[in-house]
């Protein structure tokens, strides 16, 4: 087949690339920047704003299958930056799937669409969206992932959403070096009492996810117009599995805490300076980011293995060993 990927030279994008590559399929890329690692691919590359409508139709003549994986993250800044790339850009591909004749679309979404501030252990996709949002990235993506639902057409463009939590692994360029650098400056403080567990995927299986729900809408419709939670069976505990990553890197376990409240309140203070005033970067903390460090996030993903067939191709054990690998040969 021929495939468009929105977002395909980062972190996700480029994974889904290359095991789409992999598999014999024609590759096309939509992105606003250039990456070095996809000139080093056969693929072909369009540069483009997914707010520019005329350039996402153009990325989409001629395939067959989209993997709309760009997106704006983060926990701070203005709704209209966030509105405008995850929401209103989900629907310019939308509307370029339709008017270009294109079968499927697997759409990226995340499990903080459906975060209410509580617990989530073991849950699955009947969670409901929540009725307030205590960040803007979530919002924007919740409702870019109903417009992906809503435009599934059986008999048309086949849709699906997919929910990986937590990405992890190799050539990551957020998580591990946050983690890595607040860790060596002293700075990583444990959230609450550190019982909290959480879901994880490898960077790896979060792109297989995508190319083997692909694969389900082509024949069946078992899939089509739902969401998934994507990650690993087993959970982990948050903090347990922050230690083993400071390890990998030589560094000791985290030792110093600070309390859910006193997190929550500091961060909102955080976020209103940032809001407010010209500082660089994004607040260290917020509530959002609180309630998610000091909170227990877990999913099943029974549906996505009942629906079509989602398998790890990567080991807990593997991932760690690969990634020790690449931070040795960083430092």
């Amino acid at each position: 087949m021929r495939a468009l990927v929105t977002g395909g030279g980062g972190f996700l994008g480029l994974y889904v690339v290359e095991q789409l590559l992999e598999a014999g399929h024609d590759v096309r890329v939509l992105c606003r920047g250039r990456y070095k690692a996809l000139s080093e691919l056969p693929v072909e590359v369009v540069t483009g704003d997914l707010r520019y409508a005329p350039k996402v139709e153009k990325a989409c003549r001629d395939i067959d299958a989209v993997f709309h994986v760009a997106a704006v993250p983060g926990i701070s800044g203005g709704w209209k930056k966030y509105h405008s790339i995850n929401t209103v850009g989900t629907e310019n591909v939308i509307s370029a799937c339709l008017s270009q004749g294109v079968q499927r679309l697997i759409y990226t979404s995340s499990p903080s669409v459906v975060f209410d501030g509580r617990d989530h252990v073991e849950a699955d996709e009947s969670l409901p969206y929540p009725t307030r949002w205590l960040s803007h990235y979530p919002h924007s993506k919740a409702l870019g992932e109903q417009s992906v639902l809503a435009a599934n057409d059986d008999d048309g463009l086949r849709t699906v959403s997919l929910r990986p939590h937590l990405i992890w692994g190799c050539r990551d360029n957020h998580l591990i070096p946050r983690l890595i650098q607040k860790a060596k400056s002293g700075r990583l403080r444990r959230v609450g009492d550190g019982a909290n567990v959480v879901s994880v995927v490898n960077v790896e299986n979060a792109a297989a996810a995508h190319l083997q729900a692909e694969l389900s809408l082509r024949d069946s419709l078992t899939a089509a117009g739902n969401a998934y939670f994507i990650n690993e069976p087993e959970s982990v505990n948050l903090w347990q599995w922050i230690d083993q990553l400071l390890d990998l890197a030589g560094l000791p376990a985290v030792k110093k805490s600070i309390s859910y409240p006193t997190a929550h309140r500091i961060g909102g203070v955080m976020e209103k300076m940032w809001k407010w005033l010209p500082l660089p970067g994004e607040p260290p903390m917020t509530p959002f980011v609180a309630a998610q460090l000091a909170g227990s996030h877990s999913y099943s993903v029974a549906a996505a293995r009942r629906d079509f067939g989602f398998r790890s191709i990567v080991s807990m054990d593997e991932g760690l060993r690969k990634l020790k690998e690449e931070i040795r040969v960083r430092q």
